[in-house]
C-alpha cells in the first residue's frame, strides 16, 4: 500500500538538536531488500549515501544527510515509517494520501 518510493524529512524547522540538519530518511526504495517474517536479521545501522559512511550523530559529514537503513547481511533495507514519521506525516516524499496513512496506522496499532 505504501508507494515503492518514499522518504522522510523532519518538517519541524531549525535549529533542532542535530547540529547536522536536515536529514532524509529511505523510508523505501525499489533496489532496497524488502524484509519478511522469515529473515532473522540483529544487526542494523543507518549508512548516509551522501557521504558514503556510516551515519553517527554529529559526526558524520557537512550539509545535508541522505540515510538509508542498512542490514549486516541484506544491505540497504526498506523499513516500516517510525513513530517520529507518524507524528509528523508531512514530512513523506511523496506525501501519503489519507488511505496510506490511516492503513499504517492501523498496521501499526496491530504490532
Amino acid at each position: 500500500m505504501l508507494p515503492p518510493s518514499l522518504q522522510w524529512t523532519d518538517p519541524r524547522p531549525i535549529p533542532r538538536f542535530n547540529k547536522q540538519e536536515p536529514v532524509t530518511v529511505i523510508v523505501r526504495d525499489p533496489g532496497f531488500h524488502e524484509p519478511t517474517d522469515e529473515d532473522d536479521c540483529t544487526v542494523f545501522w543507518y549508512f548516509c549515501l551522501a557521504h558514503d559512511r556510516v551515519y553517527r550523530h554529529e559526526h558524520c559529514g557537512e550539509g545535508s544527510h541522505l540515510l538509508a537503513l542498512n542490514c549486516e547481511e541484506h544491505g540497504p533495507e526498506n523499513m516500516w515509517p517510525q513513530p517520529e514519521m507518524l507524528m509528523f506525516p508531512e514530512g513523506f516524499e511523496p506525501p501519503l494520501s489519507e488511505a496510506q496513512l490511516e492503513w499504517v496506522l492501523s498496521e501499526d496499532a496491530e504490532d
